[in-house]
């Protein structure tokens, strides 16, 4: 049997995480009981909740959960811990850079408003940052399923905050609503502003979704973006643009966009030439990190140890990290390469 390294110690780049799904299912249940708030027996429970989000009914039923998990953040030290707590998950698994998705809209409620709400989860990412030594930044991402005006105040915010943390702008949740163009205006804010663009596109629905954010919001990452697999012309213009598709073959799993892991299309895109950036997307809900995401394209896929390497190092290229950091990160890869198999 071939001799494997360990991919815990691979350095990479996380650049699909969401906040509220970065918890620890322990922090869950310790803030539910701070709070005093009652969680559904699914998120009570040890093992990960039972997912399809393939139908509206089941997309509705695992946004009830995140949405219950998210009233759990109340105060500014639930979001430092969050935050610290992501940054020490990311660590032990081998991410020498984060990118954590937030949408701030959805806190500021408990946090005094979208301004507050914001600068108290950049403060907590700096201090979190300088604390564990984790590059880690934000991308500060629209609802598809509010309107496009939200999304604008929201790109302007992300645009006036780019000097304190934000770096990229991304359109999250059922992208079976709201039509990518519809949010054009937003996402020309955050380019304009500097901002990469980020969002969510080709999992829930086809190739046409992933089109749609290259030739309407001007991708320059797409969140999953899987479907294009469905699509040869469509591979080869996200290979020739070098455009990253942030890809989490766990989370494709759980929510039954495939049935099982050797159906995700790693393979597919890899040799294609499109580069991929893998992701943990939301922990908290289905049950595995960063480094376990590597360990499916090991084990379901046969990625070599080579192979591996060029997808870490295609996280760090695809990253909004500066180019001491990445080329730090990238010879750490060599590194983990060069030295011996357990």
């Amino acid at each position: 049997m071939e001799r494997v390294r360990d991919l815990s110690e691979l350095p990479k780049a996380h650049l699909h995480l969401h906040f509220t799904g970065s918890m620890r299912h322990t922090t869950l249940l310790e803030l539910a009981d701070k709070h005093g708030i009652h969680l559904p027996e699914a998120l009570t429970s040890a093992e990960p909740p039972k997912l399809r989000a393939t139908d509206e009914r089941g997309w509705f039923r695992f946004q009830r959960l995140y949405d219950a998990a998210r009233s759990c953040l109340r105060d500014p030290e639930d979001i430092r811990r969050l935050v610290r707590e992501a940054a020490e998950e990311d660590v032990k698994d081998g991410s020498g850079w984060l990118e954590i998705q937030v949408d701030p809209t959805s806190y500021a409620p408990r946090l005094g408003g979208l301004i507050p709400a914001l600068e108290i989860i950049l403060d907590a990412v700096e201090a979190t940052s300088r604390e564990t030594g984790l590059g880690m930044r934000v991308l500060v991402a629209a609802n598809r399923m509010k309107h496009p005006l939200d999304a604008r105040t929201l790109a302007r915010l992300a645009v006036r905050y780019a000097d304190r943390g934000v770096v990229g702008f991304g359109l999250s949740n059922d992208e079976r609503r709201g039509m990518a163009r519809d949010f054009d205006r937003a996402f020309a804010i955050a380019r304009d502003g500097g901002l990469l663009s980020a969002p969510h596109g080709g999992e829930l629905t086809g190739p046409a979704s992933v089109r749609d954010c290259l030739d309407d919001l001007h991708a320059s990452r797409i969140g999953h973006g899987v479907r294009a697999a469905e699509d040869p012309r469509l591979l080869k213009r996200l290979a020739d643009r070098g455009v990253t598709c942030e890809v989490c073959p766990a989370s494709n799993v759980a929510l039954g966009v495939y049935e099982k892991p050797e159906d995700v299309p790693l393979r597919t895109l890899f040799e294609a030439g499109v580069p991929m950036a893998l992701g943990a997307d939301d922990p908290l809900l289905f049950g595995s990190r960063l480094a376990a995401q590597y360990e499916i394209a090991r084990r379901h896929h046969g990625f070599t140890d080579a192979e591996l390497a060029e997808l870490a190092r295609q996280s760090i290229r695809g990253s909004a990290a500066p180019e001491d950091v990445r080329a730090k990160l990238l010879a750490g890869v060599d590194d983990w390469l060069s030295g011996p198999a357990a």
